[in-house]
């Protein structure tokens, strides 16, 4: 059998949900290889149609969407396809409402990259030519030296996948003083947003503390795909009173920092998953 491979083919942005973490962002590096006979052309596949292909049915079927996993004991399904409960390991809960491609049930009883990379390959084969009969998708997180972070957001002005509500990255945080980087700002700011779902506070709509004194916010817009409702424990909830942007977060750490440190100059490289980001100076 002959083989092709595609190494950081893509990267998936998305977000799961845990029993004890509760909503994480994730992003994840894609790497791909491909067995089978050789076609006419001498090619297990074309490499020029690798992401009109491949790319399109991985970004489509897990990028920028909430996977759930369908077997864990957590989790309530809801009356519509994008409706669910999720119970935490605390007591408390999750609650999601949106159009159905804004979720995928996962058939496992956790999100782990090994029970994702099945979904796709299965994905994969249905859509490769006949001389393809191997599909084997590696997925992997990005080696980060230093401080980073797990977050979920929704940006309901963005057109395409990212006004979905529950969408999230793995991302590194650089911040430098007077030109000198900091590893203690790094991991305070990577502390207090361990697993956090960042929002805007024009979004916010009820808040109550249910009877064991838990604090809920719930989170609801409009966007051009459809309605998006969250609702999750206040404590894992940091609000912003602007939109969620990379950019717009960058800017937030600098000027919080820049609070604290007057007389410095701050500059912060915030990165919205892997390889890509925003910067702000203060």
């Amino acid at each position: 059998m002959n083989h092709l491979f595609i190494d950081n083919l893509t990267v998936i942005d998305f977000a799961y949900l845990d029993p004890s973490r509760g909503l994480v962002g994730e992003s994840w590096i894609a790497d791909i290889v491909l067995g089978g006979e050789l076609d006419e052309q001498g090619m297990v596949f074309d490499f020029g149609n690798v992401k009109r292909t491949i790319k399109r049915v991985i970004d489509e079927r897990v990028d920028h969407r909430l996977v759930v996993p369908a077997e864990a004991s957590c989790l309530q399904r809801g009356d519509t396809p994008g409706s669910l409960t999720w119970r935490l390991a605390d007591g408390s809960h999750i609650r999601h409402e949106g159009p159905e491609q804004s979720v995928v049930f996962l058939d496992h009883h956790q999100v782990v990259p090994s029970a994702v990379a099945r979904l796709l390959e299965q994905e994969l084969k249905a859509v490769l030519p006949t001389n393809v009969t191997a599909v084997e998708v590696t997925l992997r997180e990005e080696l980060i030296e230093g401080a980073y972070y797990h977050y979920v957001h929704g940006l309901k002005k963005h057109l395409g996948n990212c006004q979905r509500i529950a969408h999230g990255h793995r991302s590194p945080i650089c911040i430098d003083l007077n030109g000198r980087r900091s590893p203690e700002l790094e991991k305070q700011w990577a502390r207090q947003w361990q697993d956090i779902y960042i929002g805007t506070r024009e979004d916010l709509g009820q808040s109550w503390s249910d009877a064991d004194g838990t604090e809920y916010v719930s989170f609801h817009y409009d966007a051009e795909q459809g309605e998006f409702r969250l609702t999750l424990p206040r404590q894992r909830v940091w609000l912003l009173d602007t939109d969620t942007t990379v950019e717009l977060i960058a800017a937030y750490l600098a000027d919080e920092i820049k609070k604290a440190h007057p007389a410095d100059e701050v500059r912060v490289k915030a990165f919205e998953g892997v390889g890509k980001g925003a910067i702000a100076v203060r």
